[in-house]
């Protein structure tokens, strides 16, 4: 892929981006450090995350939020596409970053003081950091992004309404096989800002940028076609064409998608996990029994890791535990290594149990 750093070579310092120090894979911050730190350091160029959305999509929104904020304050050019909620209306909810972070505003911080065994004290909340490989933002959750930062910012929003391409027989013919044409369309408007924005590899822009897709609830009830097959037919042809597009661009995406609506169909999913370069996914404990257990009382959900990017290297990047949680503080959105609290009730009750007793409850001391 050109976007692997090669001896030798001159590399455009691209702002927002750092090289992998695995494989030189020129990397871009999710917005989200934690993350990043799970993922093997960022987001590799030309490659696709995909969010398999929680039951209401409503962490999944925000994740997504994050990596378009993070676009537009490294510089980025954004291209944001919605058929269920207003492109304008997602980057008008977009946080406002954090200028100068302390120790209080980072999330892999400890924000309680764990009240647990002494064993425990010293086990930190959340081990995905990697200092050598951090390099996003911090944001608060709490504030909207000012609206001149937006307003500078190089947006394409797409929303499905104009529809430019629906009766052109060319890219209808390009783009064969799709029952729904929206499809198309997205495809087609992707394409164009690609090739007039000089996001190709092959391209000679005078200076080098990095185009960032979001693309918010692909699947939904709104993307259906008359007939469940050709349904699942255009959601995987679409990211067949989708991936061959970002594979020779400066750019990177990250879409998210409502699962529940292929519950019957569950190999789309996995064909969709396989034709993705990072997919992961959210188990949110609302409206489940989880919500009221009290071992998962510190945490608002699950996060699966489903599949890890493997570009220019032989193995995917392993990280050091699969076992992942996150949860909703006022101001930011954290993922952290899920830790149990210790059974306190059946470890008394054992001991307990366990001492000898005699009459009348006094301790037995008969020898025989």
């Amino acid at each position: 892929m050109a976007t692997n750093i090669q001896k030798g070579t001159k590399v455009p310092y691209i702002p927002g981006t750092k090289p992998s120090i695995k494989n030189a894979q020129l990397l871009i911050s999710t917005g989200i450090t934690s993350l990043d730190s799970i993922i093997g350091g960022g987001l590799p160029i030309g490659s696709i995350l995909v969010i398999e959305e929680d039951t209401y999509g409503n962490y999944a929104k925000i994740m997504l939020n994050y990596f378009l904020a993070e676009g537009i304050v490294s510089s980025h050019e954004l291209f944001v596409a919605s058929q269920d909620t207003q492109p304008s209306q997602l980057i008008s909810e977009l946080p406002a970053v954090i200028e100068n972070p302390s120790s209080s505003s980072i999330p892999l911080m400890n924000d309680d003081k764990m009240q647990i065994a002494w064993r425990y004290q010293n086990m930190r909340v959340a081990d995905l950091s990697n200092n050598e490989q951090t390099f996003g933002h911090y944001y608060d959750l709490t504030k909207k992004m000012d609206k001149d930062t937006i307003d500078k910012a190089k947006i394409i929003q797409w929303n499905g309404e104009k529809n430019i391409y629906f009766n052109d027989f060319k890219w209808n013919k390009y783009f064969n096989g799709f029952n729904n044409l929206l499809y198309i369309d997205l495809l087609k408007n992707i394409q164009e800002s690609l090739k007039n924005e000089n996001f190709y590899v092959n391209a000679n822009p005078h200076k080098r940028n990095i185009l960032r897709i979001g693309i918010h609830s692909l699947g939904s009830r709104l993307w259906l076609s008359d007939v469940q097959s050709d349904t699942d037919a255009d959601f995987l042809k679409f990211f067949y064409c989708f991936r061959a597009l970002l594979r020779s661009s400066y750019a990177v995406a990250v879409i998210t998608v409502p699962v529940k609506n292929f519950e019957t169909h569950s190999s789309v999913i996995g064909r969709m996990e396989h034709m993705a370069d990072t997919a992961i996914a959210l188990e949110s404990f609302a409206g489940s029994p989880k919500e009221t257990n009290p071992i998962f009382k510190d945490y608002h959900g699950l996060l699966h890791i489903k599949k890890m990017a493997a570009i220019n290297t032989l193995a995917a990047f392993n990280p050091k535990t699969y076992d992942l949680a996150f949860k909703m503080r006022r101001k930011k959105f954290v993922i952290e290594t899920l830790h149990l609290p210790p059974e306190f009730g059946e470890t008394t009750q054992r001991e307990q149990d366990d001492s000898p007793t005699g009459c009348g409850g006094a301790q037995s001391k008969l020898n025989f």
